[in-house]
């Protein structure tokens, strides 16, 4: 008797795309870091300077949270992620191309305007993602869908550093970055002749995908009046949410945009081995991400959704602090690279929880409410990347880690006043 095929579900190709647009926008970012050394070196910027790229970037991604999941509200998935395709492509041709045909204070303005483009291109990457969660995944399965879709940013980062390193050997770090330019191409490309909105739109989609949707909220929402919006940026737990998320951000950006430069500069690690070793605490993100998003979908749906999604950043952020401080004290490098993996690991095991926790509060405004919990994370960023960049020229790395361990202290406890069951009731 043969055994009974299962196909792959379409809902999981377009999570496979999304997943890849999420490496690949970490990919981008990443890489900005990971040719710093060099690209410093050449173009005779400090560490201060670097900060204020990375600070714009950060600025620009916050800021386009909430433009960016509105215009995607109207646009839909498929038309908001060719867009983030060909604004991504530009944002990384621009910053190798600049140091030709200019220099000085040119130069660096040029520099600031492709992390500009880079961050406000990639503002509605996320909160599209969970619109697109919202409308094609059982609602069971929200926090894992968002936390997998983390371990695809994680693995962007992942690979950025021996990717980026391999490839600076060969073509110095200008190639390294147009290199990055062949898989947006084919992605964007791909995504726009697969990729649609709704299930329903889809051709492949069966009566039984469909069907196992039932009991899931999929109203579709609604145009976003700014009397709508402003109910959405000043509901409790969303904004609850949303300054939890930026203390957890602070954590998450001195990791993934300063960790690497923390082993180079202070742990003296180099080459290859620096390359490796500032890829493993992505790849514990990465697992945490994913890990964290299933166990956060099976306690809420055991305890149910406020202690369910309360439980996991009520542990494993503390944790993530105290392993911070830990990297800081350890004598060799590799136990400091260990202690920054497990601190990562930690930090990302949250991501399912904040994401599926905002879309119970807003539903068919989920793009809008995940807009502005994103906006609030990456705040979060810009606060990290401005005060690291004047920490590190002043020698204080063990300060900046002491900081890392306060915000997660605080993140953790800010989910004892959010409760994911109470709705969203937005005004038209």
């Amino acid at each position: 008797m043969p055994l009974p095929i299962h196909p792959v579900r379409v809902r999981w190709w377009i999570f496979g795309f999304l997943f890849s647009f999420a490496t690949l926008s970490y990919l981008q970012r990443t890489s900005f870091s990971i040719v710093a050394a060099p690209m410093m070196g050449d173009l005779h910027l400090n560490h201060t300077q670097f900060g204020l790229l990375t600070g714009t970037f950060a600025t620009a991604y916050a800021l386009s949270q909430l433009p960016g999941a509105a215009l995607g509200q109207r646009l839909g998935p498929r038309l908001t992620y060719i867009a983030v395709g060909i604004l991504g492509l530009i944002a990384m041709v621009v910053t190798p191309v600049a140091p030709v045909i200019a220099g000085g204070a040119v130069l660096f303005a040029l520099l600031l305007l492709s992390q500009l483009i880079l961050g406000a291109s990639q503002g509605p990457v996320f909160p599209m993602f969970a619109a697109v969660v919202q409308s094609w995944f059982p609602e069971k399965r929200w926090a894992y869908a968002n936390g997998m879709q983390s371990a695809g940013m994680d693995l962007g980062g992942l690979i950025a550093a021996p990717l980026i390193v391999f490839l600076m050997q060969g073509f110095g770090w200008k190639g390294a970055l147009l290199w990055l330019a062949v898989p947006a191409i084919v992605l964007t490309l791909w995504w726009g002749w697969y990729g649609r909105d709704t299930p329903e739109e889809h051709p492949a989609v069966t009566p039984e995908e469909i069907a196992e949707l039932s009991g899931t909220d999929r109203t579709p929402a609604p145009p976003l009046t700014l009397r709508r919006l402003l109910t959405i940026t000043t509901n409790r737990d969303v904004l609850l949410l949303a300054v939890s998320y930026l203390c957890m951000n602070v954590a998450f950006y001195l990791l993934s945009t300063w960790s690497y430069i923390y082993l180079v500069e202070v742990r003296h690690l180099e080459g290859l081995d620096s390359a490796w070793s500032g890829a493993i605490p992505w790849l514990g993100a990465a697992v945490g991400a994913g890990i964290g998003g299933e166990i956060s979908d099976r306690l809420a749906t055991r305890m149910g959704a406020r202690w369910g999604y309360r439980l996991v950043p009520l542990i494993t952020m503390p944790f993530a602090g105290l392993m911070l401080l830990v990297a800081t004290h350890v004598s060799t490098p590799h136990a400091a690279v260990a202690a920054l993996t497990i601190a990562f690991c930690a930090i990302e095991f949250n991501e399912g929880a904040y994401w599926a926790a905002t879309m119970r509060v807003a539903r068919a405004d989920t793009a809008a409410a995940t807009g502005v919990l994103n906006t609030g994370g990456n705040l979060g960023g810009v606060l990290t990347n401005l005060v690291m960049g004047v920490l590190v020229d002043a020698g204080a790395w063990n300060g900046a880690f002491v900081m890392g361990t306060i915000v997660s202290l605080i993140a953790a406890g800010l989910w004892l006043l959010i409760d994911p069951d109470r709705r969203l009731r937005a005004a038209g």
